[in-house]
């Protein structure tokens, strides 16, 4: 059912994009998109001696992976499959810590709930891509990034701005940086029918977490994967508690969490030229939600259950040297329901339920013009759903439409990027006043510059203007919403270099950026009629400045011994400008001037000894900077030991970690205990 619907949804997405096109791509109309298509065709056919960069990517004495960064115009922060292996990590939430310029909110546990912030922006100015199709939450606009694993992940990277790559959906060019997860595929070795790959990992706080995973050659073009797993814990961990008066040690309460995961792909590669792949997601949960710890409460009864399915799925076709097209489609369901036995009307206590639906369709047209210039046309077509039990809800459906003409120039010493994205948002409901159509052009520029004869430094910069919807909550919600708001625009500027430098035995890199963003008409929540009743206006405007840093090198002592280091620095001065604001010029709440982060992994023969240490400096929990609303810096360091050798002729690797080795007390979010020290041990068997 799950397979017919997608294909439904390709064949609608198709067709409404091809009449968006006819009607208008970027104000070009109708004529200028027969200019385009003729154009396309022709130098398809004309340019079969021109090979496409996409394919024939020149790695120069570095992997694929940092030759890439070094080159991009827009700063890449990336982590890899055997990297990720080795932080101390249980979800992707936990590996981002160590990208600089990211705050996480964490509200504690293994099962907490887990938003990004980068830059200052919010964390609805993120995107967050899957496999290169991009997770969303219409209703709130966050994605838990809890959610998602690290023992299914290959890689996860961080743009700021947008991924210059123009193979990208238009959806890619639709937010202020870009969060891109790659699930990890069927193994490729043509002499394996099969692969399996059993982990367990237990420890503190009732965790017990198992994954399986399964991958089957079906012939020499097919192969499919299966990845499960399933996380248990009772979340109940010490912490120490202070009013003021005296201290106690108290125990977490109501965070525990069960949920289960399954993932089920089939993928593709007829030829040299195509390769596809169809994926199913199954995500469901029950949790705890412990709430803050004021007046002396220690306990809540709070529960939240999410329940999350979506079957996507991508088609690559290069045609011939100049041209090739990627059609991606999804479909999406969400439910869930919030409990608060603490609220009690005449129909009983507080039994939110909220049920989402999403189609998606995307089309991607690249050609090479010129052996140094790419052009790329995108068309996303989207269509998402609210329903919920709530009195006098007005069940949205928002219809849109993005469209992205993209130009790359690529030279041995200049990359060039030019973008424009076209958003146009049609929103209807069932009941009561809808939010007003909405039409909006977004450029964006970016530049990667090596100035002088050796490759190892390169400059870079870019411009972007883009801006975030409202979501349905701030729209929608039941005597809080407001369907006058307008989109929060962000308008960032970034100039930084890249340093990279290796020889037979070490590789070195250095990158830093210093940026400006401004976030004008920002959404913010404030008093109505009374205290209970609040209303969703366009009140806020935020200014950052801000510098990141990274440092990474590795070196091979010996044939048996490797050490690599990673260093993250990031300053951001963030403060409100909103005219007439009690606030102005403060640092806005939760943001450090100052963070870091830095990793240390040594490896001798089958051991992996590896340190990591995070800080984050002083903050403030409220638009005032005052005593009363001061946060203290807080700091912890995480080590890791593993040790892997053959068992029945198969790799077994164990593993222990601690974390938060010196057992610090500290909050993320004021109120939100995090945990002390704690442990984890790991099996892994691969057959």
């Amino acid at each position: 059912m799950a397979i017919v619907m997608l294909g439904q949804a390709i064949l609608v997405g198709a067709k409404l994009i091809e009449v968006a096109f006819l009607k208008s791509f970027l104000g070009i109309g109708f004529t200028g998109y027969l200019v385009c298509c003729f154009s396309m065709s022709c130098w398809a056919q004309e340019q079969d001696s021109i090979s496409a960069t996409t394919l024939n990517e020149v790695v120069l004495k570095y992997n694929a992976t940092q030759y890439k960064k070094h080159v991009s115009p827009a700063p890449v922060q990336t982590l890899d499959g055997a990297t990720l292996q080795r932080l101390n990590s249980l979800n992707v939430a936990d590996a981002i810590r160590y990208f600089s310029g990211v705050q996480l909110k964490d509200y504690g546990g293994v099962g907490g709930i887990k938003t990004v912030n980068i830059r200052s922006m919010g964390s609805q100015h993120t995107g967050v891509f899957y496999d290169g199709v991009r997770l969303g939450n219409a209703q709130n606009g966050q994605v838990d990034l809890g959610k998602y694993s690290l023992n299914n992940m290959e890689q996860v990277s961080l743009y700021q701005g947008q991924k210059t790559d123009l193979d990208l959906s238009a959806n890619g060019y639709a937010s202020a940086n870009s969060i891109y997860l790659k699930s990890k595929g069927p193994n490729t070795d043509a002499t394996k029918k099969y692969d399996a790959d059993v982990t367990l990992k237990t420890g503190s706080f009732g965790l017990f977490n198992p994954s399986f995973s399964f991958d089957y050659r079906l012939s020499d073009k097919i192969a499919t994967r299966i990845s499960s797993e399933l996380v248990s814990a009772d979340g109940e961990y010490k912490f120490r508690y202070t009013n003021g008066s005296y201290d106690t040690t108290a125990v977490r309460k109501n965070a525990d969490i069960k949920s289960h995961r399954v993932e089920a792909g089939l993928y593709g590669n007829p030829s040299s030229k195509s390769s596809w792949y169809i994926k199913y997601y199954y995500f469901n949960s029950e949790r705890g939600l412990p709430g803050a710890i004021v007046a002396n409460r220690f306990t809540r009864p709070q529960r939240l259950w999410d329940k999350n399915n979506f079957i996507q799925g991508e088609y690559k076709y290069q045609v011939n040297d100049a041209y090739f097209f990627v059609i991606r489609a999804k479909y999406e369901t969400d439910f869930t329901r919030y409990v608060d036995p603490e609220i009690v009307s005449l129909d009983g206590i507080l039994d939110n339920q909220y049920h989402q639906k999403k189609y998606y369709t995307s089309l991607v047209n690249t050609v090479q013009l010129k052996p140094y210039w790419e052009l790329s046309l995108a068309s996303d077509f989207e269509e998402n759903t609210l329903d919920a039990n709530l009195y006098r809800f007005a069940y949205p459906k928002r219809f849109s439409m993005l469209n992205a003409l993209a130009s790359n120039l690529r030279f041995k010493r200049l990359n060039l990027q030019l973008s424009v994205l076209s958003t146009t948002v049609n929103e209807t409901v069932q009941a009561y006043e809808s939010a007003d159509d909405f039409q909006k052009f977004s450029p964006s520029f970016l530049i990667n510059l090596q100035p002088f004869k050796n490759s190892d430094f390169r400059l870079r910069a870019f411009y972007k203007n883009i801006f975030r919807m409202p979501t349905f909550n701030d729209l929608y919600y039941t005597f809080v919403g407001n369907t006058f708001l307008r989109p929060e625009n962000s308008e960032q500027i970034d100039f930084g270099f890249s340093y990279q430098h290796s020889g037979s035995n070490y590789f070195f890199e250095v990158q830093a950026d210093v940026y400006k963003v401004w976030i004008t008409d920002k959404i913010v929540a404030v008093p109505g009629a009374n205290l209970f009743r609040w209303m969703m206006l366009n009140l806020g405007k935020v200014e950052t400045t801000g510098l990141e840093l990274g440092l990474k090198s590795s070196v091979k002592i010996s044939s048996r011994v490797d050490l690599s280091a990673m260093l993250n620095y990031a300053y951001q001065h963030a403060v409100d400008v909103t005219p007439n604001s009690n606030s102005y010029g403060h640092q806005i709440p939760y943001i450090p001037l100052h963070s870091g982060s830095a990793t240390v992994m040594a490896a001798y023969k089958a051991f992996n000894l590896n340190y990591s240490f995070i800080y984050t400096g002083s903050r403030y929990s409220q638009k005032a900077n005052i005593a009363s609303n001061y946060l203290q810096p807080w700091y912890t360091h995480d080590m890791s030991l593993t040790y892997g050798f053959k068992w029945f002729k198969n790799p077994l690797l164990l593993g222990i970690e601690i974390n938060n080795l010196l057992d610090q007390q500290y909050d993320v979010i004021r109120n939100f205990p995090m945990p002390g020290r704690s442990y984890r041990f790991t099996l892994n068997y691969k057959l």
